[in-house]
């Protein structure tokens, strides 16, 4: 069985559905830290069968509202002299800034390089997002 060894300082993503942990590291730019990442993809998990498993040494303020967008049901700690001082609970954000693409070709974010991507919260019981330029719906388990 691979062991990864624990954190001193840092934050752990936990209980990612397997195949959404490297989603999350891509969209957080977690290659181009300097410190220490690991990535780990299909873990054993008696709750979840597999899952993926991300930490991050050193770091505690990543964007979390792009975990949440890909994986709400994720577990983010942070962790403190290798003990977990903080389980944050993830929330869809209201509003999602240059982290979805809009799939309506007409809409001005894809069609000009200088307007970001811009998604609101519409339907919070069913996950669904709508681009704020052209209402194109998204549902975040797409």
């Amino acid at each position: 069985m691979l062991e990864i060894t624990s954190l001193k300082n840092g934050i752990v993503i936990d209980h990612v559905k397997a195949g959404n942990g490297i989603k999350i590291f891509e969209l957080l730019g977690l290659a181009e830290l300097d410190d220490q990442v690991a990535l780990i993809l299909n873990a054993e998990s008696s709750n979840m069968g597999k899952k993926d498993i991300i930490k991050v040494e050193n770091h505690k303020d990543l964007d979390l509202d792009v975990v949440s967008i890909i994986d709400p049901q994720a577990t983010v700690n942070i962790i403190e002299n290798e003990e977990v001082v903080e389980k944050k609970e993830l929330e869809l954000p209201d509003e999602i800034v240059n982290v979805l693409t809009c799939q309506n070709p007409k809409c001005i974010s894809t069609s000009e390089r200088s307007v970001p991507s811009k998604f609101i919260l519409f339907k919070p019981e069913e996950k669904q997002y709508k681009c704020a330029y052209c209402d194109h719906i998204y549902g975040v388990e797409e």
